[in-house]
């Protein structure tokens, strides 16, 4: 097999056609209208809405400025039960609220919050839950909504890596209070960056249209410390056009997880991601987690960086170790997300990765 001298990343963003896109953005041009929730904007808003299968969603420039402010609109206070098995971004929406994060260990078959563990955190401080998705592996959310229910908790949950999944048929962004979606360059689904909430409640509608534009009411009012966070009309032409393509682009990433799974199954020592029972998939990711293998996850990243090849470390490192939260919030210790952390990598994963490529990869961790 030959060696392919041009890099091969973790991901690669998924486009649509050069000219389609050119010729979706001309009426921009015409109508001069960039920003400021514009026809793209709300045409792009109520064709995910009907995809994801929800029933109100707020668009935001990015993934992280719609789960923080989609925390600030809830008005929370004192605690926020978490997972540090995920980006930083989840622990620093919590904690740029003013918000303490708690940090709930994981299950070792596929990554989410473990909810054994969930209940013995919860104090009279607790307000929240924010739960993370993980790879498109979706947290059990019966005990989750049974624990909030019991505690009368809000539950936020991260999505940023289950875009367009549904569970028996329900799509993921009906579960819990709120769900954020991520639409960075890099996922399933993208507006170069951008994001959004999904959510049930009337006011949380209200409030989030105030919060991502200043906190702006009316034309001499200003009722709320807000952000800038608005999706612009590029960012929403480009999710249109994406939108357009998305089944297929599924269906390629498909493909390519089937390749690893066909190749990599059955290997002592290395252990493939889950498939969860009712789950429809995006096959975001492809994690391994490395244990007991003739090689150790560096090893095998060093390996495949040498062949111009480059995995991921991801979630690596877990959020609870960062260094700005140590010195400011109480650390718990989360054993198994720590070891998942040390022996886990995402391999790469895009619709457009070539099936030799996966090819070649696999090769190179066998013959490691």
């Amino acid at each position: 097999m030959s060696e392919k001298k041009s890099p091969i990343y973790v991901t690669k963003s998924s486009m649509p056609k050069y000219e389609e896109f050119i010729e979706a953005i001309k009426p921009i041009w015409d109508s001069a209208w960039l920003t400021n929730m514009g026809e793209f904007h709300n045409q792009l808003n109520q064709k995910l809405m009907e995809y994801l299968g929800v029933k109100k969603l707020s668009l935001f420039v990015n993934g992280h400025m719609a789960l923080e402010l989609t925390l600030q609109a809830f008005e929370l206070e004192g605690e926020v039960i978490t997972t540090p098995f995920t980006f930083a971004s989840t622990t620093h929406a919590i904690a740029r609220n003013n918000l303490t994060p708690v940090f709930c260990d994981i299950n070792e078959d596929d990554y989410t919050i473990d909810v054994k563990k969930l209940e013995n955190l919860i104090t009279d401080k607790t307000s929240a839950i924010v739960p993370v998705h993980v790879y498109g592996n979706i947290c059990n959310i019966d005990e989750i909504d049974r624990i909030a229910k019991k505690y009368n908790l809000k539950v936020i949950y991260d999505g940023a890596h289950a875009f367009g999944e549904t569970l028996n048929g329900v799509g993921i962004g009906n579960f819990g209070d709120a769900t954020m979606f991520s639409f960075h360059a890099t996922k399933v689904f993208n507006t170069i960056e951008g994001g959004a909430v999904a959510f049930r409640e009337e006011r949380i509608e209200t409030l989030l249209y105030y919060l991502k534009n200043f906190g702006i009411t009316g034309e001499e009012t200003v009722e709320f410390i807000g952000g800038n966070a608005k999706m612009n009309e590029f960012q929403a032409v480009m999710g249109v056009c994406n939108l357009m393509h998305i089944e297929e682009e599924v269906a390629k990433r498909k493909a390519v997880v089937d390749k690893y799974e066909e190749l990599l199954s059955g290997i002592e020592g290395i252990r493939l991601n889950v498939s969860q029972q009712g789950i429809k998939r995006n096959y975001a990711y492809f994690p391994v987690v490395f244990e007991g293998y003739k090689k150790n996850r560096d090893e095998i990243y060093n390996e495949l960086a040498s062949h111009n090849i480059f995995p991921r470390k991801y979630f690596y490192p877990l959020t609870n170790s960062f260094e700005c939260y140590k010195s400011n919030f109480q650390i718990q210790e989360t054993p198994v997300a720590e070891r998942i952390a040390g022996s886990i990598l995402t391999l790469p994963c895009y619709a457009d990765l070539a099936l030799e490529d996966v090819e070649r990869i696999c090769s190179i961790i066998k013959e490691g």
